[in-house]
């Protein structure tokens, strides 16, 4: 049941599609087509007035049922899959009731379940609608755990959350994943964002292994774009990461960029890494790949480009073992001037988060206006070492 990762080659890592650069002499890199997509604009049909909210949210009473409303909850005893990205709305089928429920019982094998839901309220119309869900087996070797949830409030802010997912099995297996959407007005640029993440985690109850991921989008109303995943796995004595990141500012400009390394206990380490910039058809790539031995010595080779708009591009690199070439060549330009998925799709695929409908606000009744807040940061999952590259 436990989904073991796959450990890196020796020597040099294996590059996904989406991300790879193979350094060679004539420094080619991975190449994007640079047809800009006709972006289409599409404004939500609420406005946002303000930032979201500080909240107090006060829960509801229970009442537990005599007689369960449905079927007992199935278990959910399998991990999440590496590599798979943030899941959509479709995938997770998010279903809240309506009514605050609470109830569980045990079920012919002995196995209980439990299953709860509700409504919190608060302030500025903050209104949360949550279940919780799970079960084990009779002797607690197995377990799950599922959360659901959706907020809102008057400022026009909206979050789906799909959730928090946990749990175990008799081999000492354990897991979890989180997942979220969330609308809102951005404090500093006024426009309607959009951001999904996701988190998964897995480790092996047999062995040293296990992997961490996590992958984060967020959209703008004008083709601001962000999306990026950063990555950790170990099998035994071997450990791996990868980082990897895309911004675009809607208005031509975009940065992409990856990081990968691996290392033994021993001490044997290796990895790749590129980025690439590029406005209105000039713009720089550049990238290194090394190897460092457990005694100290130290392989690596660095390349750049340089894209001049004009056809002509500049290509330059060396290595520790004397290889070196600077040279200028006519070549074509390729690069991806816009995400392949954008405000217009993610809007489109984001129809459960969109309804969600807030607390009726009074009239004569404004949402408070929260301006403490501070610029969005990029966000540093908890645990991940520094590039060893550094």
């Amino acid at each position: 049941c436990y989904a073991r990762p796959e450990p890196t080659p020796p020597r040099r890592l294996l590059l996904s599609a989406k991300a790879s650069a193979a350094a060679s002499v004539d420094g080619s890199k991975p190449i994007a087509r640079g047809r800009r997509r006709v972006g289409l604009t599409v404004t939500p049909s609420l406005t946002f007035p303000s930032s979201r909210s500080r909240r107090q949210p006060k829960q509801n009473d229970f009442y537990p049922r005599c007689t369960p409303r449905g079927p007992a909850p199935q278990s959910r005893d399998t991990p999440p899959k590496r590599d798979t990205g943030i899941a959509s709305e479709k995938e997770w089928g998010i279903n809240l009731l309506d009514e605050a429920v609470k109830e569980s019982g045990t079920n012919e094998d002995g196995s209980t379940w439990y299953r709860e839901s509700g409504e919190d309220l608060g302030e500025n119309g903050y209104r949360c609608r949550w279940a919780r869900m799970g079960g084990q087996t009779h002797d607690g070797s197995t377990e799950w755990k599922e959360t659901w949830w959706e907020k809102s409030d008057w400022t026009g802010y909206k979050e789906l959350g799909g959730a928090e997912k946990s749990g175990k099995n008799a081999d000492g297996d354990s897991w979890w994943e989180k997942w979220k959407e969330v609308l809102h007005q951005d404090e500093w640029s006024n426009l309607a964002r959009l951001e999904k993440s996701a988190e998964k985690q897995a480790k092996s109850g047999t062995e040293n292994a296990g992997w961490y991921e996590k992958w984060w989008e967020k959209y703008d109303a004008k083709g601001w774009t962000e999306k990026g995943a950063h990555k950790y796995g170990r099998l035994n004595e071997q450990s791996w990461w990868e980082r990897w990141g895309e911004h675009y500012d809607g208005r031509g400009s975009v940065l992409k960029w990856t990081d990968k390394w691996a290392e033994t206990d021993l001490g044997t380490r290796w990895g790749d890494k590129w980025e690439e910039k590029f406005f209105a058809g000039i713009g720089s790539r550049q990238g290194e790949t090394w190897h460092a031995s457990p005694g100290g010595d130290r392989w690596s080779r660095t390349w750049g480009e340089e894209h001049f708009g004009n056809g002509k591009v500049h290509k330059y690199g060396k290595s520790t073992t004397g290889e070196s070439w600077d040279l200028v060549v006519d070549e074509e330009t390729y690069y991806e001037a816009d995400p392949h998925y954008g405000w217009a799709d993610v809007v489109g695929d984001s129809s459960q988060l969109l309804s969600i409908q807030p607390v009726e606000r009074p009239p004569g009744v404004f949402p408070t206006i929260d301006f403490s807040s501070s610029p969005p940061r990029t966000e540093e999952p908890p645990g991940m070492p520094p590039s060893s590259m550094e």
